[in-house]
């Protein structure tokens, strides 16, 4: 009998404790304004309560964790940055912590930015930790990523590079008949050519299909970034391409060689790629800028001296040339 009384006795002080504890867990916390909250790896949840607390945005911490113990789940509280909104409650707090639900952060990689340069966007991102080496030119599949506080940029590159040999591998599956590499690496190589040559998304089928014809009779692909790529990696040059330049020998300068660079000369993005391998058909061998940001394409050289002539008096009524 007296068991049993200190057992009622035990459940009415539990209950009353709840009672007590209870508006206050699924109540309002105390947080005026948007507030980023970090969990360090190994937290324990006697440790968050104790920093919730110091931070203002609890009353207390054993209030809290007792809360926790009565209604909140098992599951174990996650790592990372949290954001705490004005409104929740210590129970939305919990909910939060466990299922990490935590701050995510973007960076976006455009089409065609060169490794070089995606490399100095991560190692810019000052909420990303560790070293890197510049990514090697066309791993990286261009677009936007998630990223944590606190996230190696190693591991950020190798997501990066994961999805460039998945979106290859898919592409290359679903190739045409009318290619003209022979493997996804030659693919993208060429893609990065394509890329770096119009940035009219309309004209990635047609410029494909221009540079495919190229390599199927033999003739130079003469793509002006392939000059510019052995001298700045593929940042910008800031001037006119020397002569110099274009006679220079090396193995990505395609005014001096027939064939494909040794390697890509960007970092592609997805349109290029699948324009690569399912290129459009059509007999054009030669391009030149229109003055609308596009080109005119031509199958014969004579129609294209033409259209190199309009592109000149353009260019002269501009004030571009003499």
């Amino acid at each position: 009998m007296k068991k049993l009384g200190l057992l009622l006795v035990g459940i009415i002080a539990l209950a009353l404790a709840a009672f007590v504890v209870a508006p206050q867990f699924l109540g309002q916390a105390q947080v005026e304004e948007e507030t980023p909250f970090l969990i360090p790896a190994g937290s324990s949840l006697t440790s968050v309560a104790e920093n919730l607390e110091q931070g203002g945005h609890i009353t207390s911490a054993d209030g809290f964790l007792l809360s926790a113990r009565l209604f909140g789940s098992s599951d174990p509280i996650q790592a990372g940055e949290f954001r705490l909104d004005p409104g929740m409650s210590q129970q939305d707090m919990l909910t939060m912590f466990q299922s990490g639900d935590v701050i995510r952060r973007f960076v976006t990689i455009p089409e065609g930015m060169p490794s070089v340069l995606v490399w100095e966007r991560l190692m810019a991102e000052d909420l990303m930790t560790g070293e890197i080496d510049v990514p090697a030119e066309g791993s990286i599949l261009p677009d936007t990523y998630a990223f944590e506080r606190g996230q190696p940029r190693s591991e950020l590159v190798e997501q990066m590079q994961a999805a460039m040999d998945l979106y290859l591998a898919e592409a290359w599956a679903q190739r045409g008949d009318n290619i003209a590499v022979d493997t996804m690496r030659e693919a993208l190589v060429l893609a990065s050519i394509v890329e770096k040559e119009t940035g009219t998304p309309g004209e990635r089928g047609t410029v494909a299909g221009l540079y495919s014809n190229r390599l199927e009779v033999g003739m130079m692909l003469q793509a002006d970034p392939t000059i510019i790529y052995p001298i700045t990696k593929g940042k910008p040059l800031g001037r006119r391409i020397r002569q110099s330049e274009i006679a220079a020998v090396n193995d990505y300068n395609t005014y001096t060689m027939t064939g494909l660079p040794s390697g890509p000369i960007t970092n592609p993005g997805r349109e290029s790629i699948a324009a690569v391998l399912n290129p459009e058909d059509h007999d054009y061998l030669y391009m030149v800028a229109d003055g609308t940001g596009g080109h005119e394409f031509n199958a014969t050289l004579e129609a294209h001296n033409e259209a190199v002539g309009r592109w000149f008096e353009l260019r002269r009524e501009r004030g571009e040339m003499e």
